[in-house]
Order: C-alpha cells, then structure tokens, then sequence
C-alpha cells in the first residue's frame, strides 16, 4: 500500500501546474460563433436545395411541375450545395403514401395499370386503379400491369399469406416477411423504406409491438397497427449500375468538383514555373593531402 502511494502522489498534478493554468488567458468568442454553436438545426428539418414541387390543392395523378434550384435557396440565390446543378428536367409523380384499407371484411383490391420510370426517384412508380380512383404507389420487384393487389387494416387471428404489392398491417404478416413503405406511427403516411431495391423484415412480435429490421440493419419495434407493403422496393440493381461517363453524371443533377485540380495552373495540379538556372558541373575537386609531421631526436 505505501508503494501505491508514492506512486499516485509522484503521478499528481503539482501546485505550480495548477497555478499555471489558472493563470493562462482565456479566449474571448464572438457572438456570432456562439450563436452558431447553440442554435443549431435540428434533425430532420433539413433543404435539400435540389427542386421545389409544385403541388395543387387537391391529389391528382398528372405529372407535376417542377423548379429545379441547382444547389441555390430560393428566397437568397445564394449558393448553398455545391454538388448539385444542371441536369434533364423531369415531372414529378406524387405518391399516395397513404395505403388505406377496410378494418373489417373483405379486403379492397387494386390493379395496377401501368410501371413507370420516375425520374425524381431511384425506385420505378406503379399506377394503381382502385373503384374510379387513379393513384401512384412505388412498384415492387416483380410488380408488372395487370397485377392484383389487396389492401387491408384487419388483423385476423392467423397471419395472411401476402402477395408483392399488398398492404397490410404488422401484426397480420408473417414473422419473416419483406416490408417497405412502413408507418412510423398508426395513421401517419408511410415514409420509411422507399430508396430503390430496399426492404426492412420481420424478426420478431411481443405484446402489441412488433419488431422489424430495416435496411440499415436497426431494429425498431412499431405498433402492430402500422401499416406495411409486402416485398422489396423495384429497381434493385441501382447501387450497382456505374454512372460510366461524366455526361451521365451530370444528366443525373450532379455538378462536377471544378476548381480543385487544374492541368497547368491553380490549385492540385501541375504549376508551370521559371526553370532553375544552369548549373556548371565541373571536375571533382582532389582529395585534399595530409601534411605528414617528422620528427628527429638530436
């Protein structure tokens, strides 16, 4: 015990340290930076300064103008992304994120009428009809026209065995089964899963919740009265399809990295400068001779 001792009172901070750091100034911050320290945004409240959908009143399935702002706010103009720009101009397609059912009985079934390419999103779009209503949904992986698809809130007592396309709520799937387009909470619009080729499964139920992995690989446990589409979001090879060429890249809305790297001049690159003087390299210069001291004893 005496050994530890000394060795934490040679290990403490002596008085003179401490002295000395009292004494050190401290640094004055602007308010202006401390303003950008406190207030800070909060998560999920973010611009994506890419285009602004003109939306109308009322939902309908014609395509939508759209604004496109090349990385600029719309109320400034001032540059705020700068990997944004340019780009072909598409239409937007809203989606009804809202797949409403009855909560009792049969349930309601749906045709689709047509795939589409949505050029605003990664995944492909299905045009749904549904009595004398016309909506977008996003299209699974095998969903082609003509396919029938149901729509239900009823749990049964048994899981439902659900086709591609379906929707139903969590606690009538099967544990095991490929979802997107999943409520966060009962009631609101469905607004995770949707990215091209995604899909979160079921692992697990207890009590009312029920748990699925989504594609990040969190588990999260919803309200079994959340609703679900069965099967995996369309166009699954869209992280692996390469751009392959720059004007692809650029058609897709994406502005290239300019400025950072010059063939001649500027920043990263090769800098054309004043050769250095010649130089004149002569002969080796002789190693230099050791005098040799004699001596004599008279």
């Amino acid at each position: 015990m005496a050994t530890l001792a000394r060795l934490f009172h040679q290990l403490s901070i002596g008085s003179a340290v401490v002295r000395d750091v009292r004494l050190l100034p401290a640094c004055s911050i602007s308010t202006e930076s401390l303003a950008r320290v406190m207030n800070k945004p909060k998560p999920g409240t973010g611009t994506a300064y890419r285009r602004i959908v003109h939306y109308p009143d009322q939902y309908t399935v014609e395509p939508l103008k759209v604004t496109n702002l090349a990385g600029r706010d719309p109320e400034t103009g001032r540059l705020i992304a700068k990997g944004i720009g340019g780009g072909i101009k598409h239409k937007y397609h809203w989606i009804k994120w809202v797949r409403d059912g009855p909560a009792e009985g049969v349930p309601q079934v749906e045709k689709v009428i047509d795939v589409i390419h949505d050029g605003c999103r990664t995944a492909k779009v299905a045009l749904v009809a549904v009595g004398d209503e016309l909506k977008y949904i996003l299209a699974t992986e095998n969903m082609k026209p003509g396919d029938l698809i149901k729509t239900s809130r009823f749990i049964p007592r048994i899981p439902v065995r659900a086709n591609e396309g379906d929707a139903y709520p969590l606690g009538a799937l099967q544990v095991g089964t490929q979802v997107h387009c999943l409520e966060k909470f009962p009631g609101q619009p469905c607004h995770l899963i949707h990215s091209a080729g995604t899909y979160g499964t079921i692992l697990r139920k207890f009590g009312d919740l029920v748990v699925v992995q989504l594609p990040s690989k969190q588990e999260f446990a919803f309200q079994q009265t959340c609703m679900a589409t069965v099967g995996r979001v369309s166009n699954i090879y869209h992280n692996k399809t390469p751009i392959g060429s720059a004007q692809k890249n650029r058609e897709l809305g994406n502005r290239p990295r300019s400025g950072l790297w010059h063939r001649k001049d500027g920043r990263h690159g090769r800098k054309i400068r004043k050769l250095p003087p010649m130089r004149v390299i002569g002969a080796p210069a002789e190693p230099a001779t050791e005098a040799i001291n004699l001596t004599l004893k008279l």
